[in-house]
């Protein structure tokens, strides 16, 4: 196979390790209302379109339950909205405050276009959501060629439809040629529907959950162990292999006589 792009997600694949901002954002929205999430609940659906994530949460009994304790009534779509609504404006601060890349992501990208590949993107983020961010990450020198976001397609992920619309702003067919690199199962679900070889980021995502300090400072054992926990998880979900971070991708393309 002659690869042609590669399609990136962006929280906890190329910018905020440890995917922080959208906990950040989800958990202020709702605490906002009353009701308190926690990480593990909110980390259940990242990848997903911001308001399908919310509806997510909704699903969770104990918190529709504590949302009905605290308002009277079961959340609905209304309340989906209510908090979609008001998470344009926290994604956008936390967005901001989380964008720094996540370390060897313009090694890799240096690298990829020294082979002439195209570089797109998908997110969960909306377009006023990712602005901040795709702001930052160009100051910073990352610019993928296409950046599609949430609501952009009639569907979103797990969905297909985000990568084929980038791969057709790009011009680059077949799927077979292509590589989506994400940390969260919805992404990888994502890249799988539409034919991608699909490459699972464990470190610097959804899994650990971990800023960099934090993952760093990890004793090695429970390091291994976490990591370990996250590469099973990311495989379950049909990633076709498994790196830490972007930073070993290149040398995960070599080995696969991909560049």
């Amino acid at each position: 196979m002659t690869l042609a792009a590669i399609i990136f997600d962006w929280a906890g694949t190329m910018v905020d390790f440890g995917s922080l901002a959208p906990v950040d954002a989800m958990r202020a929205a709702f605490e906002a209302e009353g009701v308190a999430v926690n990480d593990v609940e909110i980390r259940a659906g990242m990848g997903l379109p911001k308001r399908d994530h919310v509806q997510t949460l909704f699903a969770a009994p104990r918190v529709a339950a504590a949302w009905r304790a605290a308002h009277g009534e079961a959340p609905g779509e209304a309340e989906t909205d209510q908090i979609f609504q008001a998470l344009e404006p926290l994604m956008q601060q936390a967005g901001a405050q989380r964008a720094d890349l996540i370390p060897g992501v313009l090694e890799t990208v240096r690298i990829l276009r020294a082979r002439d590949l195209r570089i797109g993107s998908t997110t969960g983020y909306t377009r006023a959501m990712m602005a901040p961010i795709a702001d930052r990450a160009a100051a910073l020198g990352y610019a993928p060629d296409v950046i599609v976001c949430a609501g952009e397609t009639q569907i979103g992920r797990p969905s297909p439809l985000m990568i084929w619309k980038a791969l057709a702003d790009m011009s680059v067919w077949p799927t077979s040629a292509v590589v989506k690199v994400d940390d969260a199962p919805a992404g990888i679900a994502e890249g799988k529907n539409a034919g991608c070889l699909t490459i699972g980021v464990a470190a610097s995502g959804n899994a650990l959950g971990l800023e960099y300090s934090d993952f760093l400072a990890l004793e090695l054992a429970q390091r291994d162990a976490r990591l370990t926990s996250a590469r099973v998880a990311l495989l379950a979900a049909g990633a076709d292999l498994v790196i830490d971070t972007v930073a070993d991708l290149p040398a995960a393309l070599v080995a696969r006589g991909l560049i």
